[in-house]
């Protein structure tokens, strides 16, 4: 009943859509039917983070047909905020009733809308969500030559054999180390340069690349050296400013809530020379870290003890990450980096945050900042403190997750209207900035491989670790997943956002969780059909203003028929997709006589301004 009422997607109702910048006026409207018998109308509005209760009258506005219309303008507070809001009806006969986002009741049932108000003084760098960006795990992408572990960091394993399998099981001690390289390295990825910008790739967003005794390096032993399995700083530079010269930018990944305890900061195994936290309570290191019984008891990323978590609120770790003139924030961007995404952001406080995103605009302007948040960003609570990632001046976007749980949801077997309506929300939640640079994804280094996800069924995955290390796709299975992921694919470059693949997707790669999504990627058998596909979608996406920055507008969403329009200026796309194993026709609305479906070359012809196009099961169209 309330979206009778109010639809705050409406702009009938609630004008402008969605979030807001500080100090806008927001003009909101209550229809309801006149049968209804209502004769004054409230908002309530909760200011979150100002703790503020205010309750505005709506001026009755007439009829618009069998409607009555009430009508307020309300103000945006000057700071960013998240506002909380519902309505108090009260009808003739003196009986209230509330509304909300789930319907009237009474007071305590109803649950509010959401607006978000942010900063907007601060502009996003608007490189990044315009290109495709490919996520690379540096020892597993590209191998110059096997290398030697002699003198690195921590006992080492390398495997000779490129292509064998990667170690999963616990040691002798009941741990999983990570301790086997592959030996990828920055000089593997400089030789595949080319290869990249030939899938479109604008963003290469590298997992870990400091010193660090595991083959993941998110236990960093050193920031200011990356690892020497991978290379040198100058290796780095070269890197970059051939990339620069390729139109790509370079994403780093900053571990900030934690070290590795076997780092030159923690020391706890005493690999470096000078003294650690865990070797001298004089180290200039200690105060980073919360000793419960120094030196063997003390506060972890989840408890992990080679994770000793740091203390991001002393002065002196703000100021050797952050705000030091050689600060490695700052120094790697002067390096050659254009951009940060920082691990774990739910772990790292708002201030730090915040401190982040100021040093990085000062040293380099266009530079952009990514956070790892698994959740809606724009009202995350994490440790009982409401977060303030999306609100103007922590980062400039996030890792869409929710972007791959709907889309992996829909393509395996799940209503359309579903999607559309997780992604509306993100939309109407997430500033317009935030909402076009945010990290889309159909997996990546913390989740299964996404064509093992869309061709194996939930109840044939293998029970043990063991099994799921062997187990390889049956045919069948394959055959479906590559259907599927390419209906993904379709999806993933042309919804707003940064398109992301995770190395080797493109190439067919599968496997299931941690570690079994990490193999090598499989140079002279990729699936060559499918990395066609997605070269094809990124010269797309990189070719047409409307699949990069677009306004979006749903078309069709019901069962597992998709469609949505991109549209910047007179150019549109429009995205028809079919999740379901039969054909399916669709009516398109279409300006113009003809639309070519840029996937197949297939043309159609308009009639009376509509397109009627037949969509083959598992199968997608891309219009233009």
């Amino acid at each position: 009943m309330s979206t009778n009422i109010f639809d705050p997607r409406d702009s009938q109702c609630k004008s402008p859509y969605g979030a807001v910048p500080c100090g806008t006026k927001i003009t909101v409207t209550l229809r309801p039917s006149r049968a209804e018998g209502f004769g004054a109308c409230s908002l309530l509005w909760y200011a979150e983070f100002a703790d503020r209760r205010e309750e505005i009258p709506l001026a009755y506005a007439g009829t618009d047909g069998d409607r009555d219309l009430f009508t307020t303008v309300c103000q945006a507070a000057s700071q960013p905020e998240l506002v909380w809001y519902r309505f108090r009806l009260q009808r003739r006969s003196g009986e209230i009733v509330w509304l909300g986002k789930n319907g009237m009741g009474a007071e305590k049932d109803v649950i509010p809308w959401q607006q978000t108000v942010y900063d907007g003084s601060a502009p996003t760098p608007d490189w990044f969500g315009r290109g495709p960006a490919y996520q690379i795990f540096p020892d597993r992408f590209r191998r110059t030559a096997v290398p030697d572990p002699a003198g690195m960091l921590g006992d080492r394993l390398v495997h000779q054999d490129w292509d064998e399998g990667m170690e999963y099981l616990p040691d002798e001690k009941g741990e999983i180390r990570n301790r086997d390289f592959f030996g990828g390295n920055l000089a593997g990825v400089e030789e595949k340069l080319d290869y990249l910008q030939s899938l479109g790739t604008k963003t290469i967003y590298f997992c870990p690349i400091f010193e660090s005794d595991s083959n993941h390096r998110y236990n960093t032993g050193d920031y200011e050296k990356i690892d020497p399995m991978l290379g040198s700083a100058g290796d780095f530079r070269r890197l970059c400013e051939k990339a620069h010269k390729l139109g790509m930018r370079v994403m780093l990944d900053g571990v900030f809530n934690h070290t590795g305890s076997n780092s030159k900061y923690f020391n706890a195994d005493g690999s470096y020379p000078g003294l650690g936290a865990a070797q001298s309570k004089d180290s200039p290191y200690y105060p980073w870290y919360t000793f419960l019984d120094w030196p063997g008891a003390y506060e972890a990323w989840w408890g992990v003890r080679t994770l000793p978590a740091v203390n991001e609120s002393r002065p002196s770790y703000v100021d050797y990450i952050i705000q030091g003139e050689d600060s490695i924030i700052r120094r790697w961007l002067r390096a050659g980096a254009d951009a940060w995404r920082l691990d774990v952001a739910d772990e790292l406080p708002d201030a730090f945050i915040a401190q982040i995103r100021a040093a990085m605009a000062e040293e380099k302007p266009d530079s952009f900042l990514l956070g790892e948040v698994w959740e809606d960003g724009s009202n995350k609570i994490a440790y009982d403190q409401r977060r303030r990632y999306l609100l103007g001046r922590e980062t400039h976007g996030l890792m869409n997750y929710p972007f791959r749980v709907a889309a992996l949801a829909y393509l395996q077997g799940g209503d359309a209207q579903s999607f559309m309506e997780a992604m509306e929300t993100i939309r109407e939640n997430y500033p317009p900035p935030a909402f076009y640079s945010g990290m889309n994804m159909l997996g990546t280094h913390d989740t299964p491989r996404v064509l093992t996800m869309l061709g194996v069924k939930p109840e044939d995955v293998p029970a043990g670790r063991t099994a799921r290390a062997a187990y390889r796709m049956s045919p069948q299975e394959r055959e479906r997943g590559l259907r599927l992921l390419r209906v993904g694919a379709v999806l993933l470059y042309a919804f707003p956002g940064a398109p992301t693949v995770y190395y080797g997707d493109e190439a067919g790669m599968e496997g299931f969780e941690d570690p079994f999504n990490r193999g090598t990627y499989p140079w002279g058998r990729e699936d060559q059909e499918l990395q066609r596909h997605f070269a094809l979608l990124g010269r797309l996406r990189n070719s047409r203003a409307s699949l990069q920055s677009g306004e979006l507008q749903w078309l069709h969403a019901a069962g597992p028929v998709l469609a949505f329009a991109r549209t910047e200026g007179d150019e549109v796309t429009v995205a028809v997709l079919n999740a379901g194993t039969e054909a399916a026709k669709v009516s398109i609305p279409w300006p113009e006589h003809l639309a070519t479906d840029a996937l197949s070359g297939q043309q159609f012809v308009a009639v009376q301004g509509g397109l009627q196009v037949q969509v083959p099961g598992m199968d997608s169209m891309l219009l233009c």
